[in-house]
């Protein structure tokens, strides 16, 4: 009786291969990818970039041509172009009031983020123990918040904090605070800027906490059992369990936190248009005022410059921090 043997792994290759030694029409070899393939994602790329260019590319220049020029509206109407190198430049730095703005702006922003991250995480948090029917009406108003128009939202804190008729005048009164019936929001640099940053917080809150509530849905209950088992309690769990699974997304939410609120401008230049006397300007409302409001236009377009390089240092000194300590951790 013959004995039927399985072919070996040479023959099956060979009958794979046919008798010329090539893959049948329709086979490849190996992982071999199609030609021009790698190329693809980059062609893909292309009119993202092209739009990306023409919408921020241009302006950048234009404005980065403007910064070297004299130009008010005489120049303006005459088409004049008036180049005057780096005297724009040399004016902003040289002078008080650039290193005065630049200060505030820098505190006013840290201020901001620290209230909004702490109180953001902290409504995150809640949202993360409430039941269905509170989470979802807690995060329809965190919605409609974050949904409202800044120029709106901020015609509403405008007419809240109103110093005849306003909400929060009236209110004040009748509990007790008859010294506030009338009292002037936009009267001082303090009073004006806390509304401004009652209103910029109240914005960016939804925001964080939306998206630190996701964050926490993330991590394994079986985690949080595993540290009660030990013994550890609500802070305890909180410390070894959820905060190292929600501190990449705490670094990069103080990171966008920190971008949006460097450059707020309609905020505070509808609740107070950076006065009274020019004491609540930040670097954005520097720029326009200077810019437009006193027809500077060079100028202007110089302290937008300088605002932007400001911005990418201290964001990059943060980026270098938070990568620093990634790299410690490893």
């Amino acid at each position: 009786m013959a004995v039927q043997t399985e072919p070996s792994d040479v023959a099956k290759t060979a009958a794979v291969r046919g008798q010329d030694g090539k893959p049948p029409v329709g086979q490849h070899g190996g992982n071999k990818r199609k030609p021009g393939i790698g190329a693809a994602p980059y062609l893909l790329m292309i009119p993202a970039l092209a739009v990306t260019a023409l919408l921020l590319g241009y302006p950048l220049v234009k404005n980065v041509m403007l910064s070297f020029q004299n130009l008010n509206m005489g120049q303006l109407i005459q088409h004049v172009t008036e180049w005057n190198g780096f005297k724009n430049y040399q004016e902003i730095l040289t002078g008080e009031d650039f290193w005065r703005v630049t200060l505030r702006t820098i505190v006013f922003t840290g201020v901001n983020v620290v209230l909004t991250m702490v109180l953001g995480t902290l409504i995150g948090l809640l949202l993360a123990r409430l039941g269905k029917r509170m989470r979802f009406t807690l995060m329809v108003g965190l919605v409609l918040a974050w949904a409202m128009p800044v120029v709106a939202a901020s015609t509403v804190f405008q007419w809240l904090f109103a110093s005849r008729f306003g909400v929060v005048n009236y209110v004040l009164d009748k509990l007790g605070w008859h010294s506030m019936a009338e009292f002037n929001w936009t009267g001082s640099q303090f009073s004006t800027f806390f509304v401004v940053t009652l209103l910029i917080v109240w914005q960016s809150i939804p925001f964080v906490a939306i998206n630190l509530y996701a964050a926490t849905t993330t991590i394994a209950k079986e985690l949080y059992e595993a540290a009660s088992l030990d013994g550890a309690g609500v802070w305890k769990s909180f410390t070894s369990v959820t905060f190292p699974f929600l501190r990449p997304f705490l670094y990069a939410t103080t990171f966008l936190e920190v971008i949006w609120i460097f450059k707020a401008f309609p905020q505070i230049f509808t609740i107070s248009e950076g006065g009274p006397n020019r004491l609540t300007e930040t670097l954005p409302v520097y720029a326009f005022v200077e810019g437009v409001g006193n027809q500077h236009y060079g100028m202007g377009a110089a302290i937008s410059l300088l605002t932007i390089l400001i911005m990418l240092g201290l964001t990059s000194y943060y980026l270098r921090i938070v990568l620093k300590q990634e790299e410690d951790e490893l």
